[in-house]
């Protein structure tokens, strides 16, 4: 187990500094000069020449990536152009609303995932079968922002039961918080549950064939408890991988869906930065989301390692 962390962690450094360089890279590559856009319509020289030696904009890039990349080694993720703000508490402010919306989300999914996929597995070639597939088949190829437009003229315009957009804190109302996030967290987790349901499909089909599965139906036990307890737990295991995966997408914020919805987490946070050319903010906040999905991918690996008894062998 140690070793394994070792070569885990040995893997991840490397990978933080090559994915600092891209997103720095890639950064310089949008249109537009900030210090310009930060000028107003009067575009001063004098204004511009001290907003580019303020943000370090007229030094040459590799040492405007060390001054960025000192600043992440003691916590300074850079200061927003065009908001005066520390990016480290944009991140703050925006990441209670991301984690919410990626839980429910993930709620969405497992539920309907797992359950879909357990019943097209065990009645398979019927009609719930056909049902589930079909199910995991519109949900791969329905687009999250025209469901979301759909779910917004249904339950917003026409019957009125839930806000179209906007976001309410759960400490200020709880009741409005969850009216306001159902149809975002619904749509994320419509396009995950159908990747779960074929997962959990697969699995299921390959464990509910095992030499193990047809030891403990001669057995005479309950079909219930084969599946639950005998199949389900070890075909949960790609399972466990697939879910950490999708969580960490989620955490690296859903930019059209959180458009649609006007949710303010990460992802409208970064759209909002591109059209400003706020280089510290997209920085920033791809950094943090990219160290989150590899930190989930670390803890899908260790999951992995603890649930599968070959592994751990």
């Amino acid at each position: 187990m140690v070793d394994f962390l070792l070569k885990r962690l040995a893997a991840i450094v490397p990978t933080l500094f090559f994915v600092s360089i891209l997103i720095f890279g890639l950064q310089q590559l949008l249109p537009g000069d900030p210090a310009v856009a930060l000028a107003g319509e009067d575009q001063d020289p004098n204004v511009i020449a001290h907003l580019r030696a303020k943000f370090h904009l007229d030094e040459p890039l590799p040492v405007r990536y060390w001054y960025w990349l000192s600043g992440v080694f003691h916590g300074d993720l850079g200061e927003s152009v065009r908001i005066q703000k520390p990016v480290v508490e944009l991140i703050i402010e925006k990441l209670p609303v991301t984690i919410e919306l990626a839980v429910l989300a993930m709620g969405f999914a497992l539920v309907i995932g797992i359950t879909a996929g357990i019943v097209s597995a065990v009645l398979k070639d019927t009609a719930w079968d056909y049902a589930a597939n079909i199910f995991a088949l519109w949900g791969l190829s329905t687009p999250n922002f025209w469901l979301g437009i759909l779910l917004i003229m249904l339950f917003a315009v026409k019957l009125g039961w839930l806000p179209a957009s906007g976001y309410v804190s759960p400490f200020e109302d709880l009741k409005a918080n969850l009216a306001s996030m159902i149809m975002p967290a619904f749509v994320l987790g419509n396009a995950l549950a159908a990747v779960l349901m074929r997962h959990t499909r697969s699995a299921m089909l390959q464990v509910l064939s095992s030499d193990y599965v047809r030891t403990a139906r001669a057995k005479g036990l309950n079909e219930r408890v084969v599946i639950l307890r005998h199949a389900l737990r070890n075909a949960l295991i790609p399972v466990v991988t697939l879910s950490a995966l999708q969580l960490g997408e989620l955490l690296s914020g859903a930019v059209l869906t959180e458009q649609v919805f006007s949710i303010p987490g990460f992802g409208k946070l970064i759209v909002d930065a591109v059209f400003n050319r706020d280089y510290s903010v997209v920085q920033g906040v791809v950094l943090f989301t990219a160290t989150a999905y590899i930190t989930l991918n670390l803890l899908a690996d260790i999951a992995y390692f603890l649930v599968n008894p070959r592994m751990r062998a």
